[in-house]
């Protein structure tokens, strides 16, 4: 029979265990445990948008913060940290090192700022989770404009001055013009904005002659006859039916395709379990009705790509932004 001694002693075991095993996840918070004692993140999760509310970026964000909190069932808090054309935000998501709850919503910026600015980070830097699609632009013009076609630009450009909005030395239409520079050997004057609604502005208003943007920026003003896109900046033809008819610049003899991918990555230096975790959700979120509304409602072209693939897929798109940017 045992004692009550003994059996104390062994109460006293079993509790010290558990404070132990308390107290091992308290100094290891990225350690997690689901039901089945599989992997799951180290409390709620945080999505950075290194942009501020309202843009692509964000939109981008919010979208794939709802989507794996549906599939996953951990809450995503999003948090917009913008300055410095992203910047800002990728410095303090390169200082999340280890983090297995911290994500953030990438573009281009994340290839483009470390080839533009003095910053402390590139690609390598984190974990690529996620490519969800690309995201081309459209040539458009005022609907007055004498341009119908990207050629009736070059040439223009050839002989007198056409004036081309851009948004910043790392933004998708500075890297598109350029392309187009690159390409045809002429040179566009460029007047900055601060945002998309900046640039439609003047290019109704007559102040700048081109735009390059982004489908879902101008769709409404399309249907509406207030713009008209002479070509797109893609390698086919949109499928939307809305956009079937714009010839791509390559059928116009500008051999320019480019797209700004919409993705998110996770920091640098989590566990192999942590990264799997998140692509197995991502993977799910693309499976979603979510998903498929996401890219429908931005106009994009759905190419996901996952983990090594991604990695794959920047270390391609990085070799083509350095010769443009540097």
């Amino acid at each position: 029979m045992v004692s009550t001694t003994a059996r104390i002693a062994a109460i006293g075991a079993v509790a010290l265990l558990a404070l132990t095993g308390c107290s091992s996840a308290a100094e290891n918070p990225s350690v997690g445990a689901g039901a089945e004692g599989g992997f799951t993140p180290s409390g709620d999760a945080r999505m950075i948008v290194p942009f501020s509310a309202g843009g692509g970026s964000d939109l981008s964000g919010r979208a794939i913060a709802a989507g794996l909190e549906s599939v996953t069932g951990v809450n995503v808090a999003v948090e917009n940290r913008e300055g410095g054309s992203g910047a800002v935000g990728y410095s303090h998501f390169l200082a999340q090192e280890g983090k297995d709850n911290y994500l953030l919503a990438a573009e281009t910026a994340l290839l483009a700022l470390p080839l533009t600015q003095d910053v402390q980070f590139d690609y390598t830097s984190f974990t690529p989770i996620m490519k969800l699609g690309d995201d081309f632009t459209l040539l458009v013009v005022a609907p007055d404009s004498p341009f119908e076609t990207c050629a009736d630009v070059v040439d223009a450009a050839k002989k007198d001055r056409v004036v081309a909005a851009v948004s910043g030395a790392t933004s998708l239409d500075e890297i598109v013009f350029t392309l187009v520079e690159d390409a045809t050997g002429v040179e566009f004057d460029r007047v900055p904005f601060e945002s998309g609604s900046e640039v439609l502005a003047s290019l109704l208003g007559g102040q700048i002659d081109i735009a390059s943007l982004n489908p879902g920026e101008v769709l409404g003003q399309l249907e509406s006859g207030d713009l008209k896109a002479l070509c797109a900046f893609s390698d086919e033809r949109y499928d939307y039916e809305q956009l079937a008819d714009i010839p791509t610049a390559k059928e116009q003899g500008v051999d320019v395709a480019f797209a700004q991918f919409r993705g998110f990555i996770a920091p640098g230096g989590i566990t192999d379990e942590a990264k799997q975790f998140w692509i197995d959700a991502a993977k799910e979120f693309e499976k979603s009705d979510a998903y498929a509304e996401y890219i429908e409602s931005n106009v994009m072209q759905a190419n996901a790509v996952y983990g090594d693939d991604f990695v794959s897929y920047l270390e391609g798109n990085n070799a083509d932004l350095t010769k443009v940017l540097k």
